[in-house]
């Protein structure tokens, strides 16, 4: 552990004579810089839209799974009777806390952002939806299938499981494109990064050339362009996930009682702490694209 620790440190503290074979500034450097941060930036936004995708689905799977909608259609002289008969049936039933007839106005509520807001309820045969509401494991839908069947026969019993399954489906579909995008994230910043390793150790092959010749080994070179672009890397990607969240932060929340989407990208509570891991991931992507790099390129150089 203390070994660990002082290599970690070492690595760390450098070399200021293994650091001159590395340029400082120059075109790898400012791509090194660019790259982490962009990436970071990505993965900041695919990060909060996959986890986003995940909140909003919990939700909607939460309301769908304690609710459920009877839709009575029968003509107009008999909807009254069979309303009336099938809230008898609901009440009796165990597992619903309660139910209660949908009121005009609110059926119209629920037509206007399809058929807009002169729709002539009296002169269409809308059907008398109830809404059900459950508690504990809920009901049983077989049985009060049948109880309504014999009791209420213009009854119709949808306990939202076609929606709420398909619901379940996607999210789970979107949080593994996120998680996919983000590897690909991490892979094209180890492309890049490498691209940029390689460029440094060809312009600074006659460096190397000469620090072989005073008995400098591959390891030591290796370590010193593994150490920079890894520090690069790592200010790059804090940089980035530091503007990925203030720009997070800057999105409108979402109203409590909305289930909008768009207003419901940013973080919340605990999720912030998945941004503490971006800049070691992309520093750790940095080491080992690098190393691979400097390693290749050194073995062609011999």
């Amino acid at each position: 552990m203390k070994r660990a620790a002082w290599q970690a440190l070492s690595f760390l503290a450098g070399d200021v004579q293994a650091d001159r074979t590395v340029p400082p500034t120059g075109f790898t450097a400012r791509l090194t810089l660019f790259t982490a941060a962009a990436m970071a930036l990505l993965t900041v936004f695919a990060l909060a839209l996959s986890l986003a995708t995940g909140r909003l689905a919990a939700r909607w799977g939460e309301e769908l799974a304690q609710t459920s909608t009877l839709r009575i259609s029968a003509p107009a002289e008999q909807l009254a009777a069979q309303t009336a008969a099938a809230l008898d049936v609901l009440r009796t039933t165990p597992g619903i806390a309660r139910a209660r007839a949908l009121t005009e106005e609110e059926e119209q509520a629920l037509l206007t952002p399809w058929f807009g807001p002169d729709l002539p309820l009296d002169a269409l045969p809308i059907p008398q939806l109830i809404e059900i509401e459950e508690e504990g494991d809920g009901y049983d839908a077989t049985g009060l299938r049948a109880r309504l069947q014999a009791e209420v026969p213009g009854a119709v019993l949808d306990d939202h499981t076609r929606w709420r399954e398909p619901l379940v489906a996607a999210a789970g579909r979107l949080r593994a494109l996120g998680a996919l995008a983000i590897l690909l994230i991490g892979a094209s910043t180890a492309a890049m990064i490498t691209l940029a390793a390689q460029s440094a150790l060809s312009a600074n092959a006659q460096v190397i050339r000469v620090l072989r010749l005073v008995g400098a080994r591959d390891a030591y070179i290796t370590r010193a362009f593994v150490r920079r672009f890894t520090l690069r890397a790592l200010t790059g990607a804090a940089a980035g996930t530091l503007a990925g969240g203030v720009l997070l932060a800057l999105l409108p929340g979402a109203a409590r009682g909305t289930d909008s989407f768009l207003t419901g990208i940013g973080l919340a509570g605990a999720d912030w702490l998945w941004l503490l891991p971006i800049p070691p991931l992309a520093a750790a992507v940095a080491f080992a694209a690098t190393r691979m790099a400097a390693r290749r390129m050194l073995e062609r150089q011999s």
